[in-house]
């Protein structure tokens, strides 16, 4: 317990989470389809990251939420439940 104090002590309190996902990356090509007019069904994401469907809820729930600050709204359409990232200050 000690040994992570001490670590967690020694990190610059500059080391703010990062705001967006690397260019290019499958988590910023997952953001570019959330934020489109349409949003995106699980299998949409599925489709461009070659991921399984865990993974996708995964990655809307921890790394998008969570360590990005994204407001992720779903909505049951009949395509399907279609995700969608809105502003934080945006009415869902």
């Amino acid at each position: 317990m000690t040994k992570r104090k001490n670590q967690a002590a020694s990190q610059p309190a500059s080391a703010a989470p990062a705001k967006h996902p690397q260019p290019d990356s499958k988590l910023a090509a997952i953001v570019e389809k959330l934020r489109g007019a349409h949003g995106a069904t699980i299998a949409d994401l599925q489709a461009i990251t070659g991921w399984q469907e865990h993974s996708v809820r995964g990655a809307l729930a921890g790394s998008l939420k969570k360590r990005f600050g994204l407001t992720i709204v779903s909505e049951k359409l009949e395509r399907g439940r279609v995700y969608r990232a809105v502003e934080a200050d945006a009415p869902a």
